[in-house]
């Protein structure tokens, strides 16, 4: 499969890495020169890039602000087990079907089964959404969680992922005149097969560093004392420490400055900690556990 520059819709406002980089920062999105170019090349090209990192890391937020960027309409579709065509892609509207039929009886007219199955009682669900947006910017389409599917609904993905076209068996093969930017998201709860992984550009998505941690904390909660972000920054770190059911990602450390803020907090103690720690850690037993370790805080350490 080839690939070849989107139009200059998306060139204009994204030329190159540096560009995109800059205006990620802009929309609160710090990235670092690995990510900012397997965005860019997602964004340029027709091929989906695929996010794999822990839960937390910031692989839905990089969507949510692409599509930002590019002023252009997020859609996304949540991924489950057991997803199929009739949530992801279109079914057919039944209930208008069925008014349809009892009217042509009432009128005693014919009413073939083809002119049941066109456009008029398609429900569009978020693929054919991304598909069918009339630009002149792509759409931002987001799988997320897409491991949480089984590996069929993989398989129903492929002619999407590869040639930006879906098969409705009634209405035959529709082609995106706008081929959406595709960002597929994985938590990596399971290995997905190789041939999807084959469609798409891959990155993974490490924890960041302290530094980058506490820049992108500032510029998602502006308000937040600057002590209690380089406080928290540095708890998130040491509770990664702990062997804990979930260890806390960027986005439990937003949760745990919105939350200290809120009450009015200004750094990290053992009674700040105690006092807000169901907002980073979701397992019972990851909270006796910290508990029970007695862990120095902030200026404490």
């Amino acid at each position: 499969m080839t690939h070849s520059p989107r139009n200059d819709a998306v060139a204009d406002l994204i030329p190159d890495v540096t560009t995109l980089a800059v205006a990620l920062g802009h929309a609160d999105y710090l990235t670092d020169a690995g990510l900012a170019t397997a965005m860019f090349c997602a964004a340029r090209l027709p091929q989906p890039l695929l996010l794999e990192g822990e839960a937390g890391v910031g692989k839905t937020q990089a969507a949510k602000s692409l599509a930002r960027v590019l002023d252009t309409p997020l859609i996304r579709l949540q991924c489950f087990e057991g997803i199929d065509a009739a949530e992801a892609l279109y079914e057919w509207n039944y209930a208008r079907q069925l008014l349809a039929i009892r009217i042509a009886e009432s009128n005693d007219t014919a009413l073939t089964e083809q002119s049941l199955f066109q456009r008029d009682y398609l429900l569009e669900r978020p693929l054919l959404q991304a598909l069918e947006h009339p630009g002149p910017r792509p759409a931002v389409l987001l799988i997320d969680e897409v491991d949480r599917a089984d590996e069929e609904f993989e398989a129903f993905l492929f002619e999407l992922l590869a040639e930006a076209t879906v098969t409705i068996p009634e209405l035959g093969t529709l082609a995106a005149t706008h081929p959406p930017i595709i960002i597929l998201t994985s938590n990596r709860t399971r290995d997905l097969h190789d041939a999807l992984k084959r469609r798409c550009l891959y990155h993974w998505i490490e924890y960041p560093d302290l530094d980058r941690a506490a820049a992108i904390i500032r510029a998602r909660v502006p308000q937040a004392a600057s002590l209690l972000v380089t406080d928290i920054a540095q708890a998130i770190d040491q509770l990664r420490e702990l062997p804990l059911q979930k260890p806390p990602g960027i986005a439990e450390a937003i949760d745990w400055v919105q939350a200290a803020t809120l009450l009015g907090l200004t750094h990290l103690d053992s009674q700040a900690a105690t006092q807000t720690l169901t907002s980073v850690l979701k397992y019972r037993e990851d909270q006796d556990m910290v508990r029970a370790a007695e862990l120095p805080w902030g200026s404490e350490r």
